[in-house]
């Protein structure tokens, strides 16, 4: 997990058109969640993120065109610590956007529907909603 001190991260990927952001919900979960997905050993970020792209929408990220969105964190009620990260990333795409087996459906939403997406994801709408990407 590298410099993760132990705390679960996923790299997700950010991609908006037209004031909504493209989302995906996993077979039996009701939440949405931003495409991506966690780290395998040794994998640099621009690596999770086109390997878990390519396996959840068959379209294949360019990775030298991979901007930093944010880092958004969840903490624990009790103690502050955090307990999960997710590392955002804009980036150009090539392919059909279509959903593979592990992904029961994927959909656009604006901020109005931020209510349907997980806790971190919710901090990223946000972050784009004042950033004027996500009216």
């Amino acid at each position: 997990m590298g410099k993760n001190e132990g705390v679960p991260e996923k790299v997700a990927w950010v991609l908006v058109r037209d004031g909504r952001v493209l989302v995906t919900r996993s077979r039996g979960v009701d939440v949405f969640y931003f495409p991506g997905g966690k780290r395998e050993p040794g994998e640099s970020d621009a690596e999770t993120l086109a390997r878990e792209i390519d396996e959840e929408l068959r379209s294949r990220i360019d990775t030298a065109t991979m901007v930093h969105v944010g880092t958004f964190e969840t903490r624990r009620d009790d103690d502050g610590r955090t307990e999960f990260r997710m590392i955002c990333y804009t980036a150009e795409y090539t392919g059909p956007l279509v959903a593979s087996s592990e992904i029961e459906e994927s959909d656009w939403f604006g901020y109005g529907d931020r209510a349907r997406v997980s806790a971190v994801d919710r901090m990223v709408f946000d972050a784009l909603h004042a950033s004027g990407r996500l009216p």
